[in-house]
């Protein structure tokens, strides 16, 4: 074989070689390549997206959905947009306020007249009422206040009530966790005062509470169903 034919052919056959190495180093490095992050948005992507993450996504979205129809289920009740009442379930509400610098929150079960007689019939008259429905309604205030001179510590509440036709017994007791008032005792009771209840021109037809705030130190719960509202005034202690 001639020299200079020999030399060309060494020539192409290295760089066959060469290249043949390069591709194998460039598939084994591709295979085993850490991951991009788009590789990890797709995996996060892939784990959000799964049947349960799926499913406590409907799950979650469901509830929150059911809550606010029913938030506005019960103000249109009230507001007489829904002319008959015929939801049986006594959901809980919430009603929030800022008085001063005191935070406080009512949270409760909200029952329906739906035609029935609520005093002396549904609520009997002369006994401890968990004041709304199911699980206690509990009061929280974020600083100490003043309930008829009494100071009252931060905390949360039970908030309960003993009706009566003309005079009604308002309380704060310290057993918040209670279901209606099973294990309610006066024993465990912060404040009992006593008011004369409010007659509405209006009916409410859902049990409602609210906040109204009378100045920066001052202010009121209030629990408004059928032509009756009941307030406990209070103070932010200085």
């Amino acid at each position: 074989m001639h020299p200079k034919f020999y030399s060309i052919m060494k020539k192409v056959i290295l760089k066959n070689i060469a290249d043949c190495v390069a591709v194998l180093m460039l598939v084994s490095c591709g295979g085993n390549r850490p991951a991009s992050n788009e590789d990890g948005a797709k995996k996060d992507s892939a784990a959000a997206n799964s049947p349960a993450q799926q499913m406590a996504k409907t799950e979650d979205n469901g509830k929150n959905q059911r809550t606010l129809e029913f938030v506005g289920y019960a103000d249109s009740v009230n507001q007489g947009l829904i002319g008959k009442d015929t939801l049986k379930t006594s959901a809980r509400r919430e009603a929030v306020a800022t008085i001063g610098n005191l935070g406080a929150r009512v949270n409760y079960g909200s029952p329906g007249r739906r035609g029935r007689t609520i005093w002396n019939g549904l609520v009997a008259y002369d006994q401890v009422w968990v004041t709304g429905a199911h699980t206690a309604t509990t009061v929280v205030f974020d600083k100490d206040i003043l309930i008829a001179g009494q100071r009252i510590a931060a905390g949360t509440y039970g908030f309960f009530t003993v009706p009566t036709a003309d005079e009604w017994i308002l309380i704060l007791n310290k057993n918040a966790d209670q279901h209606l008032a099973d294990d309610y005792t006066e024993k465990e009771d912060v404040v009992r005062v006593k008011v004369k209840p409010e007659i509405l021109k209006q009916e409410v037809f859902r049990l409602t509470y609210d906040f109204v705030k009378k100045s920066d130190v001052e202010g009121a719960l209030g629990m408004s169903w059928g032509k009756i509202k009941v307030s406990l005034t209070f103070q932010v202690a200085q």
